[in-house]
């Protein structure tokens, strides 16, 4: 370990050893970069997400009291309606919701039941696919949920309601086309089930629990329950909560990153709601903000970028909206979230990011025609993030 790489360590050990943080220290700190040794990051991050209180003291209090909050949510919204229905005998495959006989009101109990399956089917599909490239969240966790695997019980899982309700809906589809012998769907859609290693019963994989904690989301934020994108903002979190170095921080990882997801979709949610999108909160406008301080920066590029009416909508808004996880590689991604997260002004020095990003590849938009240009920009071709950083902060400080 370098002596640079050390002292810096020594640094955040020393900020985050006062009783009570000094905020504007650890964002500067932190701005530059967190180490992952001894688990800094996962701390820091908790406390920018304001999960964690400046207050040490408070911890443990805090902790504990969010942590048996989640294992509420979870008995309440996983558990018990998978119990409700199983003893309503609802588990056959054959059952819908039109046909069910229980089910003459709309606001009954199987409308919630089948509604969510919709959300449900939606995350389940986003989930599977996190990360492709990695095989860690096809991996199982070390710490499976154990309020829902009790062997004691054999409570659904939500893998399981996905699977009863995929297969509900095949049923369905053949019995209304009349045709009985229909091959199993399963088999033929290559992103179905079938093609995910399926773990042993008491293991889950990463994927399950990410799924499970966005399902709990949008079941308490039926204002906005789940756009796809989430996915992309909740798995970049999980994955640094639950690779901690230490144990009695990784055992929580579930429930932490809950709790720190919440806090930043807080804070970005206004670019998941499409009616917003005109407001000043929206994501409109943070797109125009990307154009507005380029022409500031680099009159020029912004110039060729607007006479090929290449507009931000056509790449800035994965870039934004998605806090360009999907631009970059994981620890690449999570290296930019140190600077994003460390920002006071939250998300400002995210536009500068983009801005820089713009600039790095100047002299190729400028001589690129619309496709050349647009293919840049959908598939950013720089993939040092440090030198993105870089630029960013030398266009924040001449300002």
């Amino acid at each position: 370990m370098s002596r640079l790489h050390q002292s810096r360590i020594a640094d955040f050990q020393e900020v985050l050893g006062e009783p009570t943080v000094a905020l504007s220290k650890l964002r500067e700190l932190c701005f530059s970069g967190i180490p992952f040794d001894g688990g800094l990051r996962c701390l820091c991050w908790k406390i920018l997400l304001n999960y964690l209180p400046l207050e040490k003291a408070l911890w443990s209090s805090l902790l504990k009291k969010q942590r048996d909050l989640y294992s509420q949510f979870l008995k309440e919204m996983i558990i018990q309606p998978g119990i409700a229905k199983a003893n309503l005998g609802v588990s056959r495959e054959d059952v819908t919701l039109e046909d069910h006989p229980l089910n003459p009101n709309p606001d009954s109990r199987w409308n919630t039941y089948f509604k969510d399956n919709e959300v449900l089917l939606q995350i389940d599909k986003d989930v599977r696919r996190l990360y492709p490239d990695m095989a860690f969240f096809q991996r199982p966790t070390d710490y499976p949920c154990l309020l829902i695997l009790d062997p004691q019980n054999e409570f659904e899982t939500l893998r399981r309601r996905v699977e009863q309700t995929t297969l509900k809906s095949q049923t369905v589809a053949r019995n209304r086309s009349g045709v009985t012998n229909v091959s199993s769907p399963l088999k033929s859609t290559p992103s179905s089930l079938s093609e995910y290693e399926v773990l042993p019963n008491g293991c889950e994989a990463h994927w399950e629990v990410v799924e499970r904690i966005l399902f709990i989301y949008a079941k308490l934020n039926p204002g906005i329950a789940y756009v796809q994108g989430m996915n992309e903002i909740v798995g970049p979190l999980y994955y640094t909560f639950a690779t901690d170095p230490n144990s009695e921080w990784k055992e929580h990882a579930e429930a932490d990153t809950f709790f720190c997801f919440t806090n930043l979709m807080a804070e970005i949610r206004d670019n998941f709601i499409k009616s917003l999108d005109d407001s000043q909160c929206g994501i409109t406008y943070k797109m125009e903000k990307v154009y507005s301080t380029l022409k500031e920066k680099d009159v020029e590029l912004y110039l060729k970028l607007q006479e090929q009416n290449i507009k931000p909508q056509f790449f800035a808004f994965r870039w934004l909206t998605l806090l360009l996880s999907q631009e970059f590689l994981l620890p690449d991604v999570i290296r930019i979230w140190d600077s994003l997260f460390a920002d006071d002004k939250r998300f400002d020095f995210l536009l500068l990011v983009c801005c820089a990003m713009l600039t790095l590849i100047r002299d190729q938009l400028m001589e690129g025609d619309f496709t050349l240009n647009m293919r840049l920009l959908q598939d950013y071709p720089i993939s040092d993030v440090h030198l993105i950083l870089k630029k960013a902060k030398e266009l924040q400080d001449s300002k």
